[in-house]
């Protein structure tokens, strides 16, 4: 009797090997044995059990233009971009751990030592925002970050301020210094006039009780615009 060379158990699809031998590369090398794309499939695996993700892994770097910026993305844009809900919500949870994680390593220590990751964080948390949010940032007097928080959320293109209740905050936190950081959805930071005058107000205030505005940040779409280095404050 002649066999059939289709009889027999359905051979697996293609990506259940290239998943298995993704993961063996991983373990044996870890995050430096694979690319942007790659790193990103082993996210999407577990989302998205039963298709090949590769496609997808690389045309969501391709839309957002890396590995930082697609997992800080809000999840509707990701689900906008292709992915499924339950996919969506597993990539926004790596940002959302990162962003936890790297604001706690910002904590309790000088902001000068750590410039960079400060302004990387506040860009991951504010850069796509799509109404304008302002941040505070308060330090002690060895400039030592104790809090960050949110402090209002307005429009597309306005967040009220007002001087008092940053002052306010900073005396109940004990803080002696303060970084102001608004976004602009628009994904330009100049500065506006009205962010200018803000600025200087809150300045004035905080001055009267011995605190200073160290900096007035503005976070637009992959650039900052820091009052102080620009000669504004």
């Amino acid at each position: 009797m002649t066999g059939d060379v289709n009889d027999g158990p359905e051979a697996a699809p293609h990506y259940v090997g290239h998943r298995r031998r993704l993961r063996a590369r991983y373990l044996s090398g870890g995050a430096a044995a694979l690319q942007d794309y790659e790193l990103l499939e082993l996210v999407l695996f577990a989302a998205v059990p039963r298709r090949d993700v590769k496609p997808l892994a690389k045309s969501l770097l391709r839309i957002f233009g890396g590995l930082w910026q697609v997992a800080n993305a809000p999840p509707a844009r990701l689900v906008e971009a292709g992915l499924s809900e339950a996919a969506a919500v597993a990539v926004s949870a790596i940002g959302a751990v990162n962003l936890r994680m790297t604001r706690q390593q910002l904590l309790d220590r000088p902001v000068l030592a750590t410039w960079q990751r400060l302004i990387d964080y506040c860009g991951a948390a504010m850069a796509d925002e799509t109404t304008e949010q302002f941040r505070l940032l308060f330090l002690d007097r060895k400039n030592r970050l104790i809090a960050d928080e949110v402090q209002q959320r307005g429009t597309v293109d306005h967040a009220p301020v007002y001087p008092r209740e940053v002052v306010k905050r900073a005396l109940e936190l004990g803080a002696s210094a303060v970084i102001l950081v608004h976004n602009h959805p628009s994904g330009d930071p100049a500065p506006s006039r009205a962010d200018i005058t803000m600025t200087h107000e809150v300045a004035a205030a905080a001055a009267t009780v011995g605190i200073v505005v160290h900096d007035h940040v503005v976070i637009g779409r992959g650039r900052h615009f820091s009052f102080k280095t620009e000669g504004l404050l």
